[in-house]
């Protein structure tokens, strides 16, 4: 290494031979310095990766063609009823959920599948649901009971009103999440999107961006205490794709962890 020589007379002889190799052109040994830090600083953001799996987690972001595997899309009817779900049932009867059964929906090629399939009419003898919503029994019992427990509350302290009817954008739907290699939770009827809820006065409260601010006070109570019984939770704010709706689902998380946004 002769032409190096010059570098080592002011700076130990590591730090000229990287000065040489990224940059011949400068023997000067001012410039070394900075560099280093430049090497270190990128490091420590390089853990910054991590943060934007999260959303992709909660169904935001990611990319790629080929959908990721999920156990799920294995699952198929059984010739006789499990007793979990005939015992679900039993539960939202209870609950004074309207329901029919649905024929079991599988797509082999997306790898969407609800084995026992139900379309709830109403989530209890007083609270409607418009459309009905095809989705599995246990997330049907989820929002049931959440209708009746937070829902109907929240809007008698908020309006001195019932809720009459719940608006909603999806349940079933057979598709990966947008812009990412995971299957939707909408594609095993584990989610329900809500737009809007109706009262008994006939005053109508949708989920937007900038709602008049008594609903947004509703809302904003609706949408923190659904971060527990739900483990996903998305609105207005978390990303375009939910800017008019409460996105709620049941994903399989580790440790029974939420993410709510």
């Amino acid at each position: 290494h002769p032409p190096r020589s010059k570098g080592a007379q002011s700076e130990p002889q590591p730090e000229p031979e990287a000065q040489a190799k990224s940059e011949p052109q400068t023997p000067d040994v001012v410039p070394t310095p900075p560099e280093k830090p430049t090497e270190l600083e990128p490091e420590s953001p390089g853990t910054a990766p991590t943060p934007p799996e999260k959303p992709a987690e909660g169904g935001q972001e990611g990319g790629g063609e080929k959908m990721l595997p999920d156990p799920r899309s294995a699952d198929v009817p059984a010739t006789t009823m499990p007793q979990e779900e005939t015992a679900c049932r039993e539960r939202l009867k209870a609950l004074g959920v309207e329901f029919e059964e649905h024929k079991a929906e599988q797509d082999p090629e997306i790898g969407c599948s609800i084995p026992y399939p139900i379309v709830i009419k109403t989530l209890s003898n007083s609270i409607g649901i418009a459309p009905g919503a095809e989705l599995n029994c246990r997330m049907a019992e989820a929002v049931a009971g959440f209708a009746a427990n937070v829902i109907q509350p929240a809007a008698k302290a908020e309006f001195g009103a019932d809720v009459k009817s719940i608006g909603q954008a999806s349940g079933f739907v057979c598709r990966p999440r947008h812009g990412t290699r995971k299957l939707s939770e909408h594609a095993f009827g584990n989610a329900l999107d809500i737009a809007s809820f109706t009262l008994a006065d006939g005053k109508k409260v949708e989920i937007g961006p900038t709602p008049p601010e008594k609903d947004a006070e509703f809302l904003d109570k609706v949408r923190k205490a659904a971060c527990g019984p739900f483990k996903t939770v998305l609105g207005p704010g978390a990303d375009p794709d939910h800017a008019l709706h409460f996105h709620l689902d049941l994903e399989p998380r580790r440790h029974g962890g939420t993410f709510c946004q």
